[in-house]
């Protein structure tokens, strides 16, 4: 038996370092309000987008993407509701899978991005409850502003281990009608709702 046990003993010994080895490694941004520092953050603009989708003819949908985005979030854990986002997204940015489409969207019939060069969200009001917000706030977009609710979820904090910045992540959502900021073109052949999935990194100043 203490043969046995003195022959076992190296892989009972070896048993916890392969579980370490075999363990995930740890992601360094964790859904935990307790690691949001008080401050200013700018927003992370090669690893956030705003995504679109409208739906073309009644047949199918299809999808374009904004990237670049520019702007800023104050905001104070221990009063969470009195955080304030401005952000700008560059129209000429829009990207989809086919060059055709992309250059219309460009047109005036659209986005007309040689009169107006952004969009920009100001937030109004934040109301919080527990990982989730409702952001309220007003969309400007071909020269109208509008108000727009954003419903928003807390992705994670940490530290970027690429450049060391504390850094906060978000996913958000809404519907909007583009109608509202003008873009009539085609509506209802081409969807006048438009959802946008948004997913912002910011990463704090100073």
């Amino acid at each position: 038996m203490m043969r046995k046990f003195l022959i076992a003993l190296p892989l009972i010994l070896a048993t916890p370092l392969f579980a370490q080895q075999d363990a995930a490694p740890q992601l360094p941004g964790v859904a935990d309000a307790a690691r949001v520092a008080a401050g200013t953050y700018a927003v992370d603009s090669r690893h956030s987008q705003v995504n679109w989708q409208v739906n073309h003819f009644g047949f199918n949908d299809y999808f374009g993407l904004f990237g670049d985005i520019k702007g800023t979030l104050q905001i104070d854990p221990a009063n969470p509701s009195a955080a304030k986002v401005d952000v700008t997204i560059p129209i000429a940015s829009v990207a989809t899978s086919s060059q055709g489409l992309t250059d219309h969207l460009k047109t005036a019939d659209f986005f007309d991005v040689a009169k107006f060069e952004s969009a920009r969200f100001v937030s109004t009001s934040v109301t919080v409850d527990g990982q989730k917000a409702v952001i309220k706030g007003d969309l400007t977009m071909l020269g109208v502003t509008k108000p727009v609710e954003l419903e928003t979820r807390f992705e994670g904090s940490g530290s970027n281990p690429m450049n060391k910045k504390a850094t906060i992540g978000f996913h958000a959502a809404t519907t909007i009608k583009r109608s509202e900021w003008g873009m009539t073109k085609y509506v209802p052949m081409v969807g006048d709702d438009v959802k946008l999935r948004i997913s912002v990194a910011f990463e704090k100043e100073g």
